[in-house]
């Protein structure tokens, strides 16, 4: 076993399925490498620079979060694309799994699918998220090396890769659809399995060809978020009672993640990792917040009980497609303008409070500026996003 476990380790594994899916590092100096050499007329993809972490180096920083930027050795990692089929593929698969698809996604699903499906989604995701990012903390297991692995994404090469998360999240968000839907809507079985298994199966595969993750790291992602589903799967149901809890759910809940958020597991380089975490974990309060202020101040209209199954699902028309991109717009502006309202106030106010010089980017990664900023602006945004643009909908009449 401790045998298998270190193969599926083996960057070569990863570095082998970059070269099948005709994705290789560009010859150094001139030098060609065996089976690294580009067929004559071969397409190059855009240069990419990439600051090597495989020693687990990053920015450099005390435990107290005053962390300055350490210069960790650097080298340009150019690569070749030998089949755009692929590369495209993947590239967009990995983008499954990063912000910008949940900052699109979950939103959307609140906003013109079913918000109490999007309710058990964002809790899911959030838990199954912070059980990943803080085992990333603290197991420290470095990323793939690279060479002889191409990395192709620079922002989180910081952090450690062991689960990967992008696999975690996937899982959960593909299978908790599937298995908060399969009882309301009346679809094919066969079909939503199978949505399910090819959208979390791209973005593993793409955590490979992007060069982020191990074998070991994506398999393990997926069995975390598997044993999590099976073990909280029967208390899903309390989910939706959630915005019925006692008035001080609300309180104890901020209290409680924002703890966890403060307390995050230390690191001895500073990543983006405990920032994203906070980020996380505030989604997840404000919108258990705004669901229970729904609720106690009967701000949005609650379906009758028990939920009705939908027996045929309407097919998507021009009307719906114009109705549903235009509340989508309007939520996202909102949003928009309240997370930079208020993350530009916590700032000020933040800064004022332990004496920092104004637009001091590095000040924003102390520990003691870094969570609160972050967990006040994401909880506002979550709480905005649940409350007040489903009541603007209403009034603009895009119901």
């Amino acid at each position: 076993m401790a045998e298998l476990l270190r193969s599926l380790r083996d960057p070569q594994l990863v570095a082998r399925f970059q070269r099948r899916c005709g994705l290789f590092p560009a010859p150094e100096d001139g030098a060609q490498e065996s089976g690294a050499v580009p067929a004559e007329g071969a397409a190059r993809a855009p240069e990419a620079e990439h600051r090597s972490a495989a020693q687990g180096k990053g920015v450099q920083g005390p435990a107290n979060g005053r962390c300055r930027t350490a210069v960790p050795q650097t080298y340009i990692h150019k690569y070749i694309v030998k089949n755009y089929f692929y590369y495209y593929l993947f590239r967009f698969s990995a983008t499954l799994g990063q912000e910008v698809f949940f900052l699109t996604f979950l939103p959307f699903t609140l906003w013109n699918i079913d918000p109490y499906l999007s309710r058990r989604l964002i809790i899911i995701w959030v838990l199954v998220m912070y059980i990943g990012q803080m085992t990333k903390d603290i197991l420290k297991w470095p990323r793939p090396f690279s060479p002889p692995v191409v990395i192709l994404e620079k922002r989180v090469v910081a952090e450690y890769g062991m689960p990967s998360t992008h696999a975690m999240a996937a899982t959960a968000i593909s299978f908790t659809s599937l298995l908060s839907t399969m009882d309301r809507y009346e679809y094919p079985f066969a079909l939503g399995l199978t949505m399910a298994v090819v959208f979390s199966t791209l973005v593993c595969l793409s955590r490979l060809y992007t060069g982020m993750h191990t074998i070991l790291d994506v398999v393990c992602g997926v069995l975390m978020t598997a044993l999590f589903i099976a073990l909280t799967y029967p208390a899903w149901t309390l989910i939706d009672h959630l915005d019925s809890a006692s008035p001080l759910f609300p309180v104890c809940l901020i209290i409680v993640l924002f703890f966890l958020c403060y307390n995050y597991p230390v690191s001895e380089y500073y990543s983006p990792t405990r920032a994203d975490t906070t980020t996380i974990l505030a989604v997840g309060a404000g919108v258990t917040t705004g669901c229970w202020m729904n609720h106690f101040f009967q701000l949005v209209a609650k379906p009758p009980a028990p939920l009705p199954i939908i027996q045929n699902i309407p097919l998507l028309s021009a009307d719906m497609l114009t109705l549903g991109l235009a509340k989508f717009t309007v939520g996202i502006a909102v949003v928009l303008l309240v997370r930079q309202l208020v993350q530009n106030l916590s700032l000020q106010v933040l800064y004022s409070w332990f004496q920092v010089v104004t637009r001091n980017k590095e000040a924003r990664r102390r520990l003691e500026i870094e969570v609160p900023y972050k967990f006040v602006t994401y909880t506002s945004v979550a709480i905005c996003a649940t409350t007040f643009v489903p009541m603007l909908h209403r009034f603009l009449g895009l119901l």
